[in-house]
């Protein structure tokens, strides 16, 4: 019985060996690399955001971070979501004569305010009505680079997709009135002991100008400064139904 063959079949080729990737090589790639993977996260982000922006167009917010929080703080918090036919005209109205006379007029961020922010040294605020909605309902409180830089790529696209209106709605449902008062629907039962859809233009104006500070100001106990900030903002209210500015969230 002959034995096999041990020589190499000289056509056949021997697997050639895999050569170790030089130091130079992957200082090379990583860049390549680090594009790829970034621009993953990119598309990966930007769909959360759509997502996250999308569903609330139909989906009105549960809850927020910060009402969460001041819930566990607090044992409970007061709120009352409603839709924005079933709360008084003047609400909307006294809101953005306080907060954002220009709301009918940008895109999500007020540029005329932001450069006269910057012109006195960044003491006044240029925060819009978008920006506060998008902070609410998505972000949590407190001065942070990371949260303003989230705030400005969220607010184009809440702008892009809600109505003028439906961000109104939002915001008047979820900003603090008082401590663990969040909403329009709670907080004018819990000030004046009336529905929100019978507020005056008055109970309104003071509910809007205890705005941005609720824990340190009241609605129903105004002080001199509460008071008169709140005929300001009145004015102010009539002003915008005149001249057109309230015209994006009443048609």
């Amino acid at each position: 019985m002959a034995k096999p063959s041990t020589k190499k079949d000289p056509k056949k080729k021997t697997p050639a060996k895999k050569k170790k990737k030089s130091l130079f090589w992957w200082i090379g790639v990583m860049p390549v690399i680090a594009v790829r993977w970034g621009m993953r996260f990119i598309v990966v982000v930007a769909m959360m955001v759509i997502l996250a922006v999308g569903l609330y167009v139909v989906i009105n917010p549960p809850t927020t971070a910060y009402i969460i929080s001041e819930g566990l703080r607090l044992g409970s918090v007061r709120r009352e979501w409603r839709d924005f036919e079933t709360i008084s005209a003047h609400m909307p109205r006294a809101i953005v004569a306080a907060e954002d006379a220009n709301f009918c007029n940008h895109w999500g961020f007020d540029m005329d305010a932001i450069r006269d922010a910057l012109a006195k040294g960044g003491r006044r605020g240029a925060s819009t009505l978008s920006q506060q909605t998008v902070k609410n309902a998505y972000l949590w409180h407190g001065r942070n680079w990371t949260r303003k830089a989230m705030e400005a790529v969220i607010t184009p696209v809440v702008e892009a997709f809600w109505s003028k209106r439906r961000i109104l709605e939002v915001y008047m449902n979820i900003a603090e009135f008082d401590e663990g008062v969040f909403g329009v629907g709670a907080a004018s039962q819990w000030y004046f002991g009336v529905d929100a859809k019978d507020l005056s233009l008055t109970q309104a104006s003071r509910l809007a100008a205890i705005l941005p500070n609720p824990k340190g100001r009241s609605a129903s106990r105004p002080t001199n400064f509460v008071q008169k900030r709140a005929r300001s903002i009145a004015s102010g209210a009539q002003t915008i139904r005149v001249d057109g500015r309230s015209a994006c969230f009443e048609g």
